[in-house]
């Protein structure tokens, strides 16, 4: 059985995975500018990762895998109208780069593509860190 999180420690995560976040997005930049595309979509994948589960760990959501976090974000704040459909849009695009780059022979991400990601997932981890309303 699963230990339930107090609300101090609820928020506590929720901070600590926003940081990450954060942190994820600069790893993306610096990826980007060293021209290690494949590792650049990675990292934003991951950036929008730690921000959705900093969502779900906030709002007392639980889900064990990428599957899993996906569709929650989606049945919680995207078909409810909380979260916009162009952020959902996002965290489903780079949730199937990454894992294409990350598992199929032969995948290819280029400057362009992260150049068009790079911003969305900013702007994602952006929305949902004020959705997650912790401060």
């Amino acid at each position: 059985m699963k230990q339930q999180l107090t609300d101090e420690h609820r928020k506590a995560l929720a901070l600590y995975r926003f940081e990450r976040a954060e942190q994820t997005l600069k790893e993306a930049e610096y990826m980007r500018n060293g021209g290690f595309f494949n590792a650049a979509v990675n990292r934003l994948y991951y950036a929008c990762f730690y921000a959705a589960t900093g969502l779900l760990v906030a709002k007392g959501i639980e889900a064990g895998t990428h599957t899993g976090v996906k569709t929650m974000l989606s049945y919680h704040f995207i078909r409810t109208g909380l979260l916009d459909m162009q952020h959902g849009a996002t965290y489903s695009n780079l949730f199937d780069k990454r894992h294409s780059s990350d598992y199929e022979d032969f995948a290819y991400c280029d400057a362009s593509l992260v150049e068009y990601l790079q911003p969305r997932a900013e702007a994602f981890v952006k929305a949902v860190r004020l959705l997650a309303d912790i401060t």
